[in-house]
């Protein structure tokens, strides 16, 4: 397979491939097109026009179609399905792995599923609707069915002998999991040991015992994280009595892994949802009004404050413009710890480390980074305000303060909603700095009523 490595070759490939399609020369653009790579024909698929795309459906067999079809993201998948024909659709359907059709069946109309599904291969269709009725983002939900299982009187020979036969439909063969005579997870073989295996060994005799497993329930952000700790390609999912029922492989896990990068982002930012570029314009605001109408009334608690200090503005004028400073430095510091809160709860490095460690060491960097930018702070302002090392003082001492704070605030509001078994990841930024500037103020406000009078 050919693969689109510069910008210069995938131009040269689009020329050849849109020719093809125009002159409507079916060979050569099936020699053309077949010889790449899935992923370069699912980028290829998404250059063209749409006029072009239902082209390629003509020429492609639906068998063919399968691999591009599961590349595609969910949205161009049901731009994609909406001009395909039943038949090619449902033929489409039994060439893809079953984990997929699950996924796409569960966004599309449940009587328009279950209708495809009644037209697709019994066992293929079989496996689709013990998928779909996983709860969504369980183990169940995104495990594969298609996959090896041996038994333990199998002996290496017979084992590479099924492999030749069932390898092509599997999804991988790197790790063959050995089940017992009720179909209870017994042992994992690597290939490689399969391989230099003397022949007449058992699969008993080769096996290893000590199998990482997930319950079909498990959290799919939980099981990702365990691929990833372990460093494993896949791995099996149970029932709670040990029964196998499919795979995990680590290009689900990549894919998950997006899913919630995708969705903590929306959340970090206060745009839950809204972070899809194919949503209209609509769509999106109304995702992202809900958290904006919110962080509203918390700016008018912000605007409330100076309020209640307009007295001590009227007094001293030029407090006002170091107000956005200090706000706006306080916000990204909390900002800053939110984040390396967030990651460690994603992570999992608070069970290792504790949360207390964490806290500690962020407000120890909050301390630090308060001292440093007081004594830069009070250095500008003594220079460019004439001396006036009271209003330094009044401006550095609270600038410390609110960076202490911020840090603390940062690094605990996400621990304290995870204690709550809710996302830490909706303790977004904007909320952050919305509740660190009305901390800031107040701790500004509070030193400059108390020192006023001295300036």
């Amino acid at each position: 397979m050919d693969q689109l490595k510069t910008d210069r070759k995938r131009n040269e490939y689009k020329k050849q491939i849109v020719k093809h399609l125009v002159s409507r020369n079916l060979r050569a653009f099936r020699e053309t097109f077949l010889e790449l790579h899935p992923a370069d024909q699912v980028e290829l698929f998404h250059e063209i026009e749409v006029a072009q795309q239902k082209q390629v459906l003509l020429f492609l067999s639906p068998a063919e179609f399968a691999d591009l079809f599961e590349g595609l993201e969910l949205e161009d998948q049901l731009t994609v399905f909406q001009g395909l024909s039943y038949q090619y659709a449902v033929s489409m359907f039994n060439n893809m792995s079953a984990d997929d059709v699950a996924d796409f069946l569960a966004e599309i109309e449940p009587e328009r599923a279950k209708d495809i599904l009644s037209s697709m291969d019994m066992e293929e269709a079989k496996r689709v609707e013990e998928l779909m009725a996983y709860a969504p983002k369980t183990a169940g939900a995104i495990m594969t069915k298609e996959f090896v299982r041996l038994s333990v009187e199998s002996t290496a020979k017979e084992v590479i002998e099924e492999l030749r036969e069932s390898a092509p439909d599997a999804e991988t063969i790197y790790y063959l999991y050995v089940v017992d005579k009720d179909q209870r997870l017994a042992g994992v073989v690597s290939l490689r040991d399969l391989i230099i295996a003397v022949p007449e060994m058992t699969v008993d005799e080769i096996m290893s015992t000590q199998v990482v497993s997930v319950n079909e329930n498990e959290d799919q952000e939980d099981v990702a994280r365990l691929i990833q700790e372990y460093d494993f390609l896949a791995v099996p999912v149970v029932t709670p009595d040990k029964r196998l029922v499919g795979i995990i492989t680590v290009d689900d896990v990549m894919d998950v892994l997006e899913e919630e990068i995708t969705e903590d982002f929306g959340e970090f930012t206060a745009s839950r949802g809204a972070t899809d570029l194919s949503l209209t314009a609509f769509t999106a605001a109304k995702k992202r009004a809900p958290w904006l109408i919110l962080l509203m009334f918390f700016g008018l608690i912000t605007a409330n404050i100076i309020g209640q200090f307009e007295q001590t503005l009227e007094q001293v004028v030029l407090l006002a413009a170091f107000m956005p400073m200090l706000m706006g430095t306080a916000g990204n510091t909390g900002t800053q710890s939110l984040a390396v809160a967030v990651r460690a709860i994603a992570t999992g490095s608070f069970e290792r480390g504790g949360v207390m460690r964490t806290v500690k060491r962020e407000l120890g960097t909050g301390v630090m980074l308060g001292i440093t930018c007081m004594i830069v702070l009070m250095g500008i302002i003594s220079l460019f305000y004439k001396g006036n090392f009271l209003l330094a003082f009044i401006v550095g001492i609270s600038l410390f303060f609110a960076l202490s704070v911020a840090a603390v605030i940062g690094a605990t509001v996400p621990i304290i909603i995870n204690k709550l078994k809710i996302d830490p990841a909706v303790a977004s930024g904007p909320f952050i700095t919305t509740m660190n500037d009305i901390v800031s103020l107040l701790i500004y406000f509070t030193v400059a009523t108390t020192l006023i009078d001295k300036l």
